[in-house]
């Protein structure tokens, strides 16, 4: 079964839930308050790419605007650096 994030609307936390892919968009019931109207949330991940050797985290680029760093802050090229 695959793991879906969801938000919930009353008290805001975000939380994971294993789920059937028929049942992804249903509300769910949150573990903290117990509201049921905590709806699902898309899920940001890493790509990494083979091409320069460098891990770069795809979110954060297109986030960010930024074409040579994963970090909004950093100006190198490479992540080498920032271990």
């Amino acid at each position: 079964m695959p793991l879906y994030e969801y938000e919930c609307p009353d008290c805001g936390i975000t939380f994971e839930l294993l789920r059937p892919v028929s049942r992804r968009d249903e509300a769910t019931t949150c573990p903290r308050c117990g509201g049921h109207r905590a709806g699902r949330q898309l899920s940001r991940f890493v790509a990494r790419s083979s091409l320069d050797g460098d891990a770069l985290d795809y979110a954060s680029r297109v986030a960010t605007g930024s074409g040579n760093s994963s970090c909004a802050s950093c100006t190198a090229s490479s992540c080498a650096g920032c271990k």
